[in-house]
């Protein structure tokens, strides 16, 4: 039985979040993936926050790459970030709910490109993330 990209997407989610403690530790929850695209959420706690009372740039870094290593991992193949630049916008606030959405650009060979924007719960533009993957050898189930 072949898988259609959605189902292969999900099912090398699956394989991934039961083994991502970092971004459960951190309280990010899994909320959409598809074959390029990952959508991650997570509220800033106060352990969240900085010297600033704003979200830790690293959080937020941390919920933008969480969310790229799902979109580029989506097609059941073994990928990793090479290279990754972060524009960050606007504080994030304790409470606040932050949305991590990727979308693949560009895939060629064993490289892809993948945009990530983090938003809050009104939409405002919290960061901007770009990375650059690099595909290695493994798979995340058999297939």
């Amino acid at each position: 039985m072949s898988l259609s990209p959605k189902e292969r997407a999900e099912k090398s989610a699956a394989s991934m979040w039961a083994n991502d403690d970092a971004s459960k530790w951190a309280g990010m929850e899994l909320i959409r993936v598809d074959e390029g695209v990952a959508e991650l959420q997570l509220t800033v706690r106060k352990e969240h926050t900085n010297g600033h009372d704003i979200c830790h740039g690293g959080v937020t870094f941390m919920l933008a790459d969480s969310a790229f290593a799902f979109a580029c991992n989506s097609r059941n193949q073994s990928v990793v970030g090479q290279h990754t630049m972060t524009s960050f916008l606007a504080p994030g606030k304790l409470g606040d709910r932050l949305t991590a959405s990727a979308q693949e650009v560009s895939v060629t060979g064993r490289s892809g490109i993948y945009d990530v924007k983090v938003t809050n719960q009104d939409g405002t533009i919290i960061a901007e993330f770009r990375g650059i993957s690099r595909m290695v050898k493994g798979q995340h189930f058999e297939e």
